[in-house]
C-alpha cells in the first residue's frame, strides 16, 4: 500500500511539473546557428533563465587512412538546483569529451602520474605455478 502511495504522489509531483513547464515556458532570448557545406557549423543560445551554450566544430582529418572526425569546442552554464552556479567549456574529438569548469574534481598530480604509468605498463596475466 505503501509503494503505491509513493508511486502516485511520485506520478503527481511529475505531472505538477509538467504543467508548470507547460504553463510557464522558457523564453529564448537569443539563437544563432551556422552550418557550412565543408561540415563545419556553431550555435548558440541563450534563455530568460540563464541558460547558455555555444558550441562550435568542423572535421578534422586525424588519420589519413579514416574519415574525418569532427573536432567540437564550446560551453555552457546555467543555475544548479541548489543555487550554484556551474560553468563548463570543453572540447570534444578524438580523444573524447575533456570538460573544465570548477565544480568538476580533478586528478592530483600523483594520481595522474600513476595513472599514466598504469596505462604505459599495463599489468601482466599471472601465472600459477604447481
Amino acid at each position: 500500500m505503501k509503494f503505491v502511495i509513493v508511486c502516485f504522489a511520485m506520478v503527481a509531483v511529475a505531472a505538477g511539473d509538467v504543467q508548470n513547464v507547460v504553463q510557464h515556458p522558457t523564453a529564448i532570448l537569443k539563437q544563432s546557428q551556422d552550418l557550412s557545406s565543408d561540415g563545419a557549423y556553431s550555435y548558440a543560445y541563450e534563455t530568460e533563465n540563464g541558460i547558455y551554450r555555444a558550441e562550435s566544430g568542423s572535421p578534422v582529418v586525424v588519420d589519413p587512412t579514416s574519415p574525418p572526425v569532427v573536432v567540437s569546442q564550446g560551453q555552457y552554464q546555467y543555475t544548479a538546483p541548489d543555487g550554484t552556479p556551474i560553468a563548463v567549456s570543453y572540447v570534444a574529438d578524438h580523444n573524447g569529451y575533456q570538460p573544465q569548469g570548477e565544480h568538476i574534481p580533478t586528478v592530483s598530480p600523483l594520481i595522474q602520474r600513476a595513472l599514466e604509468y598504469i596505462r604505459a605498463h599495463p599489468p601482466k596475466p599471472e601465472t600459477q605455478a604447481f
